[in-house]
């Protein structure tokens, strides 16, 4: 006699096909089959959850939504599903869903319309480019939005004061002083920075000096970053763990500069005479204690994208 498979059972079995085929890299068919799940067992929240998760990696924001609402309207209790839901509204601008979502979550956002004002502090946040990606340190300006506060170098293809969206699952962690805090990773865009981003190569100068140099580009509305100390390669195992203490393995001995260089530095600048006037009046100043220090190499190695 054949064995009869209820409901919940031919659901489960769909939504599992669903699973392997999207680990497979059948995304469509992942689709197809959660799809099936759904309409087997029309008020079970995971195939709807997993739906809007496609989708979401996929940047289809409006399908994101919609699958989401729908996970969460079978189960309110879906916490993954409420925080794929602001994200996805976040991306879309719809504010109104985005702070019921926070809300629902157990977040206290403040009223309002636009867009959610919640500084929640500085983030580690993973941005991806074509030729790397790069951890960088952004203000967190609510649960799904970041504007980039390093000067990231031009492999990840990002620039000092990007406006981010961002995940809402820790994918490895880093230290900020003593506290252990998540690092995000970056899912789009929202609004590019004005700022480009330069190189030089400074040698004959001391460290002082160079943090120096750092300051007198913090207090003229831009950014610089000495690359050369604060740039550290890790492999993806320890850039998803934990890469201090014992989370991080050996990767051999880097290069170190010289007392006086040679120091690669990251600059953001919203123009170029500008960046180019900041490091003319540093030489100035420095030439008393540093007569030989060197420009080297200066040059725009990612521009700030034109804005119609």
């Amino acid at each position: 006699m054949p064995i009869r498979i209820g409901k919940a059972g031919k659901a489960n079995a769909l939504n599992e096909l669903g699973r392997r085929l999207d680990e497979e890299g059948d995304q469509d068919g992942a689709l197809q089959a959660y799809a099936q799940a759904g309409a087997v067992l029309p008020n079970w929240s995971a195939p709807w959850y997993n739906i809007g998760l496609i989708h979401k990696y996929r940047g289809d924001w409006a399908a994101s939504l919609q699958a989401n609402a729908r996970a969460v309207q079978c189960d309110p209790r879906n916490e993954g599903a409420v925080w794929n839901l602001g994200i996805a509204a976040t991306a879309l601008g719809d504010w109104a869903t985005a702070r019921s979502a926070w809300r629902q979550y157990g977040i206290e956002v403040p009223e309002g319309n636009g867009p959610v004002d919640l500084f929640i502090g500085l983030t580690p946040i993973r941005v991806h480019g074509l030729e790397a990606s790069e951890v960088v340190w952004a203000d967190r300006i609510d649960p799904a939005r970041a504007i980039l506060r390093n000067v990231p170098t031009p492999d990840c293809g990002h620039r000092y004061g990007d406006l981010v969206l961002h995940d809402g699952a820790a994918n490895g962690y880093r230290l900020r002083g003593e506290r252990e805090v998540p690092v995000f990773d970056a899912l789009e865009l929202i609004a590019p920075s004005d700022y480009s981003t330069y190189e030089v190569t400074i040698e004959e100068a001391t460290r002082e000096d160079i943090d120096a140099l750092v300051k007198r580009f913090e207090a003229a509305d831009a950014s610089a970053e000495n690359w050369t100390t604060s740039m550290q390669m890790l492999c993806r195992a320890c850039s998803e763990g934990r890469p201090y203490g014992e989370g991080l393995h050996n990767h051999g001995e880097g290069e170190e500069p010289g007392t006086l260089g040679p120091w690669r530095i990251g600059i953001a600048a919203r123009e170029e005479e500008a960046a180019r006037r900041i490091l003319g009046e540093w030489r100035e100043a420095v030439a008393a204690t540093s007569p030989k220090a060197a420009l080297l190499d200066f040059r725009c190695v990612l521009a700030a994208i034109a804005r119609s």
